[in-house]
């Protein structure tokens, strides 16, 4: 797989990438044997990560996700937020079905939200930071269950989307991952920046290993 890799790479460059790897190098038109190897790295080094970009969500996407129903009770959600160490929770109906997203930023919101009605009874904002980091049962303010804070619609995206699509999503709305649907927008998994970088480094690396392969023969 490593060699075949490699070669893809080699038989992958294109004018974009020599061009894209010209440009880096910023050498003159009189270019000397030296240069030219330095293009060819360069351009190759730009094969190598279109090759890795074009691998698919459904490659990178973690399959065992943790979600709630949007019929849960809001602590239930804090308790896996806090407890499972994660920022953030795709939101479900009874079918399955991606109804939204709930994270720490819109619990935060919550508390503060209720600190201003609670300044009349002596509570502080840092008294309900302090219980709901704290595990304590969470004051209801906006609602009982996981539905009345939820972020919604959740922004989503197919399995056979290509990695830089999902890049290019993040980048847009400005969040940290996408819940993988299928054609009902039931959930499939779920995407993550760090889903994405960390098997990206590991698809170079492996680029990395056919080409000192291929130099060995």
């Amino acid at each position: 797989m490593d060699n075949k890799n490699a070669e893809d790479i080699q038989n992958d460059i294109c004018d974009e990438d020599v061009v894209a790897a010209i440009r880096e190098s910023k050498f003159d038109l009189n270019l000397s044997a030296e240069a030219l190897k330095k293009i060819y790295s360069l351009a190759r080094r730009h094969a190598r990560a279109r090759v890795a970009s074009r691998m698919h969500v459904q490659d990178v996407m973690t399959r065992d996700v943790l979600a709630v129903n949007k019929f849960d009770d809001i602590n239930h959600a804090v308790n896996i937020l806090s407890g499972k160490n994660v920022s953030g929770l795709p939101v479900v109906d009874r079918e399955n079905r991606v109804v939204g997203i709930i994270s720490e930023a819109d619990i935060v919101s919550m508390v503060a939200i209720s600190e201003k009605k609670s300044k009349r009874r002596g509570r502080t904002f840092r008294n309900l930071l302090d219980g709901l980091f704290g595990g304590h049962v969470l004051e209801r303010k906006m609602g009982d269950i996981v539905g009345d804070v939820m972020t919604s619609p959740a922004i989503t995206i197919y399995p056979d989307a290509e990695i830089s699509e999902a890049v290019r999503i993040m980048d847009q709305y400005r969040i940290r991952r996408l819940p993988v649907v299928d054609g009902g927008q039931k959930l499939l998994g779920l995407i993550s920046r760090s889903d994405i970088v960390r098997t990206m480094g590991e698809k170079l690396g492996q680029i990395d290993s056919g080409d000192q392969a291929q130099k060995q023969h």
